[in-house]
This record gives C-alpha cells, sequence and structure tokens, in this order.
C-alpha cells in the first residue's frame, strides 16, 4: 500500500499527536501526559464485540466478582489529592437534591448488590427510575465496604445501558471524559449507527478524550474518512496497526474507502454492527437475510436501512419465518401494524372465525393469533371484542412475545367506552389501555380537604412563610367545623412536611391530629442512623417498583413521605407530593 510522505516520518506523527494532546486535554504540568490513541495490544479474540449484549444486556451479577467486558478497559481514573483518593462518576451536584456527597460511604456493596440484584428482576416505573437516577448520577464517594469501585461503576452502566436514555449517557460521557467508559461509549455510538445515524454516532467521539479500545480505535477513523479526513484516518491507522492491531476484514474495507483499492467487495460480516455498515457501505446491493440468531442491533439496522424483507413477501407456509417476524416485531423491528397484516392475509372458512374463541388453540399458535385477530375484525360487540383481544394478548404472552401486541392492543380498547367494559375485564381493560393525557395538568384547589387545598402552593414554591401561616390557619378552623371530617394519610403527608420544615400547628388544633407517630420501618430508620442515604434512596425506588407512584397505596407513600423528610430531601419530598395528593384538571 502506497503511504502518503507525511506518514513516513515516524517522529513527526508523535510529536502532531503529543500536541494535539496537550490542546484537548489541557494537562497540568506536573500531571502525567495520557496518550488517548494508545491501544494495548490484544488477543485477536478480545476485538471480538458481542453488540447485542452492548445494546441490551446488563452485567449485574449475584456476587461482588463482577468485572467489565473488555478486559483492555481501564475502568477508572484516580485523581489523586494530596493523601486520599478522590473516585466521582456522575451527572448531577449533590446539593441540587439536599444529597451530600457521602451518601454511599457507610454502606455495605453486599447489601448494594443484593438491592440491585432485586430492582434488576423488575419492570421498573418511571416514577422509580427517576429516584434511582439520583441515586446513581449524583456525583459522590464510592462505597468503602465490600465492593470494588469497578462493581460500583458498573452498576451505573447497566442502569444507563438498560434505559437507553440517550440524552443522559450524553450527559454522563461529556462530565466523566477522564474516566474510561468504554462500555458505555460502544453502546451509545451503535446505538445511533444500528438506528442508521452516523453523525450522532460519530458525534460523541470528537466530545470525549479518553478511551483505549479496538473497536472504539475502528469507529474513530472510519468517522474520519466518513468527514473525508483521510489524513488524519491514515495516521491514526498507522499508529494503531505499529502497536500490534490486526482485523483483516476492517483493513480491506479502509483501503476501499481511502481510495486505494478499486473493487467490488461482497465480503460481509455481522460479527459487530460497525462491520455489518461497512458491509453496506461497500456493496450497496447488499442483500442479507436475518434468522432467529441474528443480533437484535442488525435487525434494527435492517429495519431504519430499509433492508428488512417485505411484509407481503413472507411465505404463510414458512413456520420459522413468521416466527421470526413475531419475534422481531416483540423487539420493536416490525411495527405492530405490519404484523397484523400478515395475520389478516391468511385464510379461514366462515365457520372457524364463528368459532374462533374456541377453535384457536387447535391451530399452530401463530395461525391461531392469526384467527383471533380476524375474529376482532367481525366482532360487533364490545363485549366480545375485549374477551377476543384477552385471548389474543395471553397468546402472545405465552409465547414470550407479549410486546408485539401493546400499541395495536390499546389502540381497539380505545375504541370501548369505560362504561361498555364488563366487570371481569375492567382490570384487563386499564392495565392495557395506553394514557396518553399529560402529567402536567393543572393543579385543582379543593379548601375543604386539607392535602388538596391551597396549601399545595408551598411545595410548588408558590407561598411564603407569612401566607402559608395564614392558609394553614383558616383551612385547620374549617377541618375543625366539620365534625365528620376523617384526617387522612394524605393529610398527614401535607401536615408532617409543614412541620419537618419548621412549621407549627396552632395549639388550639393540635388536638385534631396525632402528629409525628412514626411510620419508617426499623430497618429504614437504622440506614438514616447510619447516614446510608444512596442505600436508602434505592429502598424507596424498590418501595415504587413496577407502579406509578399515583397508583401506590397512600400509606406507602406515607412512609416514603416520612423518610424524605428524616433526611430533609424536600425537592425529591415535594415531586412526590405534586405527583400523589392534588386533583387535577
Amino acid at each position: 500500500m502506497k503511504i502518503l510522505k507525511l506518514l513516513n516520518k515516524v517522529h513527526l506523527s508523535i510529536f502532531i499527536i503529543i500536541i494535539s494532546l496537550l490542546t484537548v486535554i489541557d494537562l497540568k504540568a506536573e500531571e502525567e501526559l495520557i496518550d488517548i490513541w494508545k491501544i494495548e495490544k490484544k488477543e485477536k479474540n478480545k476485538d471480538n464485540i458481542n453488540d447485542e449484549e452492548l445494546l441490551d444486556n446488563s452485567t449485574i451479577n449475584n456476587s461482588t466478582n463482577i468485572t467489565n467486558d473488555y478486559d483492555s478497559v481501564e475502568i477508572i481514573q484516580n485523581l489523586e489529592l494530596e493523601d486520599n483518593k478522590i473516585i466521582l462518576a456522575g451527572i448531577y451536584d449533590p446539593a441540587d437534591n439536599g444529597l451530600s456527597m457521602e451518601m454511599w460511604s457507610n454502606s455495605d456493596g453486599n447489601e448494594i448488590i443484593k438491592i440491585f440484584n432485586r430492582l434488576k428482576k423488575v419492570k421498573l416505573s418511571n416514577d422509580s427510575k427517576k429516584i434511582l437516577d439520583i441515586a446513581l448520577l449524583t456525583n459522590s464517594y464510592f462505597p468503602k465496604k465490600n465492593m470494588e469501585e469497578e462493581i460500583f461503576l458498573n452498576f451505573k452502566f447497566d442502569y444507563l445501558i438498560d434505559n437507553k436514555n440517550l440524552e443522559l449517557i450524553e450527559k454522563y460521557l461529556l462530565k466523566n471524559d477522564n474516566y474510561n467508559n468504554n462500555r458505555i461509549i460502544k453502546f451509545y455510538i451503535n446505538h445511533y449507527l444500528s438506528n442508521s445515524d452516523l453523525k450522532n454516532a460519530c458525534k460523541i467521539l470528537k466530545d470525549i478524550n479518553l478511551y483505549n479500545d479496538n473497536y472504539l480505535s475502528k469507529f474513530k477513523i472510519y468517522c474520519l474518512i466518513n468527514e473525508n479526513k483521510k489524513e488524519e484516518a491514515q495516521l491514526i491507522f498507522d499508529l494503531v496497526k505499529e502497536i500490534g492491531f490486526e482485523d483483516k476484514f476492517f483493513e480491506k474495507k479502509f483501503n476501499l474507502l481511502m481510495g486505494y483499492i478499486n473493487e467490488n467487495d461482497n465480503e460481509l460480516s455481522d460479527k459487530n454492527i460497525l462491520d455489518f455498515h461497512l458491509s453496506h457501505r461497500v456493496n450497496s446491493d447488499l442483500n442479507y437475510k436475518p434468522n432467529k440468531n441474528t443480533s437484535k442491533i442488525i435487525w434494527k439496522y435492517l429495519s431504519t436501512s430499509n433492508l428488512l424483507q417485505n411484509i407481503g413477501e413472507i411465505d404463510l407456509e414458512n413456520i420459522e419465518e413468521i416466527s421470526i417476524i413475531e419475534n422481531a416485531t416483540h423487539e420493536k423491528i416490525y411495527e405492530e401494524k405490519d404484523l397484523l397484516e400478515l395475520y389478516k392475509r391468511f385464510q379461514f372458512n366462515i365457520n372457524q372465525l364463528i368459532t374462533a374463541e374456541d377453535n384457536f388453540k387447535l391451530l399452530p399458535n401463530y395461525e391461531g393469533r392469526a384467527l383471533l385477530y380476524q375474529r376482532i375484525l367481525l366482532s360487533n360487540s364490545h363485549e366480545d371484542t375485549i374477551e377476543l383481544a384477552s385471548k389474543l394478548k395471553s397468546s402472545f404472552i405465552e409465547d414470550n412475545i407479549g410486546d408485539a401486541f401493546n400499541l395495536e392492543l390499546s389502540n381497539i380498547l380505545s375504541e370501548i367506552n369505560i362504561e361498555n367494559v364488563p366487570a371481569n375485564y375492567s382490570t384487563f381493560y386499564q392495565k392495557y389501555l395506553i394514557d396518553e393525557t399529560s402529567e402536567k395538568e393543572k393543579i385543582k384547589i379543593n379548601n375543604k380537604i386539607i392535602h388538596q387545598s391551597k396549601l399545595l402552593n408551598y411545595f410548588q414554591g408558590k407561598s411564603d412563610e407569612k401566607k402559608l401561616k395564614k392558609d394553614l390557619a383558616d383551612i385547620l378552623k374549617n377541618v375543625k367545623k366539620n365534625k365528620k371530617y376523617f384526617v387522612s394519610s394524605k393529610d398527614y403527608m401535607i401536615l408532617d412536611s409543614l412541620i419537618s420544615d419548621g412549621f407549627e400547628i396552632p395549639k388550639k388544633y393540635q388536638n385534631l391530629f396525632e402528629l409525628n407517630q412514626s411510620v419508617i420501618p426499623n430497618d429504614i430508620t437504622l440506614l438514616i442512623n447510619n447516614n446510608e442515604i444512596g442505600l436508602v434512596l434505592l429502598r424507596i425506588a424498590e418501595f415504587i417498583g413496577e407502579d406509578k407512584l399515583q397508583d401506590i397505596g397512600p400509606e406507602t407513600v406515607y412512609f416514603m413521605i416520612s423518610i424524605l423528610n428524616e433526611l430533609n430531601l424536600d425537592k425529591i419530598r415535594n415531586e412526590i407530593i405534586l405527583k400523589v395528593l392534588p386533583l387535577k384538571i
């Protein structure tokens, strides 16, 4: 291969790299210079990257023996200050939520792992995730007992990857670019590339300074070629080759894209998403037929690049092909409406359609689902429709492809008014009807009830101390007049919170309430007394679990509010109060 004259001057190349690094990293004179392109020489098998694992799986284990997927990755850079190692990795300032950098310092790593493993088994609600965001992504010192820093950092990585919040991941990477966050970077760039968005995939590699990995180096080289910065691409390619990088597939694609060779190249690799993309890049007529072993990330790329087989071309006699389509729909590769269009192509006689509820189980599962769906289309009874929809949903769930019928099920249910739902299907109806109403509804004030009164203005930051005292006195006066008024757990949430913030209940009303009655479980009290605030937040996230806050019993919400009052975490407390207490219109 012909090498550019610039590249023959090794010393000049090294000089350029050093100057570039000094400009980007802005190291102080006494600090050690870090070469961001230095790549450890690895065995060939360690260069293989399982993109499906990067995109969809996490690595929380049941023991403390948790390691990074890539042996070459330095998990964290220790920044030394005097005699102590200061180790932080997060997004939020502790003061933003009334927390401290010591929030994890006193906790036992074994207990943290147990809770993480329990949380891992649950499909957490958005409300639970908001608590975990704060717990895991607040800058803090790491736990000191029974947990290595790598393990705790991996919990953060797993959480970010599992939730696929690209905006949050980007913030994390930009705020922690002194660490080797290779697994997160790979997930981020692979996600964008699987969505055929090379621009955003490459952008993060410009903004972060430190990584040390063959796959990321290949991606960086390709991004430079794509931006027509071929001299820079060649320079980095030569440097990684000098220190032992070997990848014949990538090297051939590199030579083609650089224009060093000009030939047809139909060699295809689906080892990882970058290789697959390069296969497509140099061969626009790529013909790839996925199967049940094809990784999810390749499926996604096929979908976003319009390379998927047309539903209308699926052979209805090919059981494996239909099964693949159903699974791909479950993984949100095909749209649900496309799968239902496939079901409409099946031919059934009138007797089969009439007796679909009884006979669908006599057919292969996929064909039984097609029969039920066609019967739903013919139904003119709300009761029949919801019963058939319930059976169809159960059939998907039994085959572990329940997510292949979510949006379209909700569309079917939305055509039925709740008054027309049979009592025995009310739970099914409420569970699967997707509520698209905005949570940012206007609060309706009702001064006859404490927890719906204008006292709520205080928790929105709309009431000063003088006005609040007057409002409190007025509302308690009204309550005292109402001999039938029952003070509920929701009322106590308001009153206890005000007392926690330094307000006093006037003496003439104190006999109405049994205030400051502890509802905090003993195990949580012990954590609070030991200043294990991070672990307490994990427990709160666990209490919420799969539920929306509005659907949790008031007693459970009350003790969560009591915990937050005890910890003086007013911002988190106020958000929960405003979510569960007010009437909204």
